[in-house]
C-alpha cells in the first residue's frame, strides 16, 4: 500500500473550495461517470448527492482553510476502471454542464490523472 493520496487539489481547486466552502457550507465531490456531465468531479453541498453500496470514498480531501476534510467519492464501477490512476481536481476557465457548485462562477472543475 502507498500513502500517495488517491485524489489531490491542485492550488487553483484548492482555492475554489475555499470560496464554495464559504457561500455554502460543507462540500463533497463525487466524480461523474459519464453521460450528461461528461466524466467531470461534481461539487455538491455534503450530503446533496446520495451515495449508497455502489460509490467508493477515495479520499477525505484537507483543504487548508477549510475545517472539515472534503470527501471524494466514484462509483464503483468506475472505481475499477481508474483504480491504477492518481486523480488531480483542477479548475479551468468556462462552464461546465451538470448541477455542480462552480457553475456560476464561470469555471468548471476538472480531472486530470496519472498512473500510479
Amino acid at each position: 500500500m502507498t500513502d500517495t493520496p488517491r485524489v489531490e487539489l491542485t492550488p487553483a481547486a484548492a482555492g475554489l473550495v475555499r470560496r464554495l466552502r464559504e457561500s455554502h457550507g460543507p462540500l463533497m465531490f463525487h466524480q461523474s461517470g459519464g453521460c450528461c456531465d461528461g466524466s467531470a468531479p461534481m461539487c455538491y453541498p455534503d450530503g446533496e448527492f446520495r451515495t449508497g453500496g455502489s460509490d467508493v470514498l477515495l479520499e477525505a480531501l484537507a483543504v487548508e482553510g477549510v475545517e472539515e476534510a472534503v470527501p471524494f467519492w466514484m462509483s464503483s464501477a468506475q472505481y475499477e476502471v481508474w483504480r491504477h490512476t492518481r486523480l488531480i481536481v483542477d479548475v479551468v476557465e468556462g462552464r461546465g454542464s451538470g448541477f455542480s457548485l462552480e457553475a456560476p462562477e464561470g469555471v468548471r472543475f476538472l480531472i486530470r490523472s496519472r498512473l500510479l
